[in-house]
């Protein structure tokens, strides 16, 4: 039996839509010829911005950009030592890059790597910015990122919580195999807009060792803390490993988000060692502090992977409402699914939709009771152990992506052909094959 992920048929969706991105990019736009802009760590901000002679800065190819035109970033290290403002204060926010010109709906602002070069942009060097720092400040709407590497952003004091590696207010934008890691706070940080899409994307070894809550406290793999108001936000392809606090964080987001076909481990630890350091939910989905609210969102977790994260694998945190959980794996996670939530009243209550999920390995459930639970590995009568799998190796998770950046091909906690979860689901409204859905993030066909 050949096995394939069910990220396949979203994934077809979003390379067709990739490639509408990049199509729109060659074609008029109310009548503006689509224009290509390049840039490199070896240019200059006085030359014309052609391939023979680039910008040196993404701000430069900003203040020519119009929508539907494209920005090329040549590989090499864009490295950053000074903010585009300096600190008013010592809890200040500044930004060392800041998009804020927008595209237009069909007629993005990309911003994209050369063919097979890699940017990173690094802004470990910014030791003098005695503030909160962004490292990408996107407020505009309408652009496409991709193929960018963002690092380093450090936290100069102990009076603020975490800086930040991309912080995204703007709106209908995408960011597409961007890779941020070993920042003093969250990797990609949404905290405002609507139909965001972050797409195929990594986020790992981000630690805050200068929070004034604490260390460790706020170093999220992916983060989205949005208004009411700014719904469609999702993130889909997804990677979060080894992050000081959460793998994803969807604490005070009062606007529904979506996460699915992604995996996140071993968070809550010191990044790269076992030494135990904030709260490491694999995907913490919602919450707004212990704190009972009536507008609360209802977000979806599905077909993803947790394991070995300090803490729960899939976790309600005092959310009020229901969130759904569907075809989704946890293993050997602190807990597999807390669905630890709150009531009006202010007390603690179980709250969540759960349908074709696995638990395996640890402690596998807590807060069950007062969900909707069925059709998951614990509501049947089988039998868990590893012969389930193909393989239940925790390792090689951070192996290269497809070349179209989607998620490596493993077989780690893919169904074995003769698995007795294969079709024990009930339809939830995903692809599947067979007479039901097998149970999982992992479709066998």
């Amino acid at each position: 039996m050949s096995i394939r992920k069910k990220v396949r048929n979203t994934a077809l969706v979003s390379a067709l839509a990739a490639s509408a991105v990049a199509a729109v990019i060659i074609l008029p736009s109310m009548g503006h010829a689509a224009a290509a802009y390049y840039v490199s760590p070896t240019g200059s901000d006085s030359a014309a911005g052609t391939v023979a002679a680039p910008f040196q800065s993404i701000a430069k190819a900003q203040t020519v950009a119009a929508a539907g035109d494209t920005v090329y970033l040549r590989g090499g290290t864009y490295a950053f030592t000074t903010a585009t403002t300096a600190c008013s204060s010592q809890t200040a926010v500044v930004d060392a890059v800041k998009l804020s010109t927008s595209g237009t709906a069909g007629s993005p602002i990309s911003y994209v790597n050369y063919p097979s070069e890699k940017p990173i942009f690094d802004f470990s060097g910014m030791t003098g910015v005695n503030c909160r720092i962004k490292g990408f400040d996107v407020t505009g709407s309408h652009l496409y990122l991709r193929g960018i590497g963002v690092t380093g952003v450090p936290q100069n004091n102990s009076l603020n919580h975490e800086s930040w590696g991309l912080w995204i207010s703007g709106s209908n934008n995408t960011f597409e195999k961007i890779n941020t890691h070993n920042n003093m706070g969250p990797g990609l940080f949404i905290a405002k807009g609507g139909n965001n899409l972050v797409l195929n994307s990594d986020s790992y070894n981000n630690y805050d060792p200068y929070s004034s809550n604490g260390a460790g406290e706020n170093g999220d793999g992916f983060g989205a803390h949005i208004a009411a108001g700014n719904a469609g936000n999702v993130f889909r392809g997804c990677r979060a490993w080894w992050n000081s606090d959460d793998g994803f964080d969807l604490i005070n987001a009062y606007s529904s988000v979506t996460i699915e076909n992604s995996w996140s481990w071993r968070n809550g630890y010191l990044p790269q060692t076992t030494t135990p350091i904030g709260n490491g939910a694999g995907f913490k989905a919602g919450g707004y502090g212990g704190v009972y609210v009536a507008t609360a969102a209802k977000h979806t977790v599905r077909n993803s992977v947790a394991f070995l994260n300090r803490g729960p694998g899939f976790y309600s945190n005092h959310h009020p409402v229901a969130n759904d959980y569907v075809n989704n794996t946890s293993y050997s996670n602190g807990i597999g699914f807390n669905m630890l939530g709150i009531n009006a009243s202010g007390a603690a209550v179980g709250l969540g939709t759960l349908k074709n999920n696995i638990a395996y390995g640890g402690t596998l459930t807590a807060n069950l009771s007062g969900t909707t639970a069925t059709t998951n590995s614990w509501n049947l009568s089988l039998t868990m152990n590893d012969a389930q799998f193909q393989s239940v190796a925790t390792t090689g998770w951070n192996v290269s992506r497809q070349s179209n950046g989607d998620l490596p091909v493993l077989t780690a906690l893919h169904l074995a052909a003769t698995s007795t979860l294969i079709d024990k689901g009930t339809d939830a409204g995903l692809p599947f094959t067979g007479s039901a859905p097998d149970l999982g993030a992992f479709e066998t066909s």
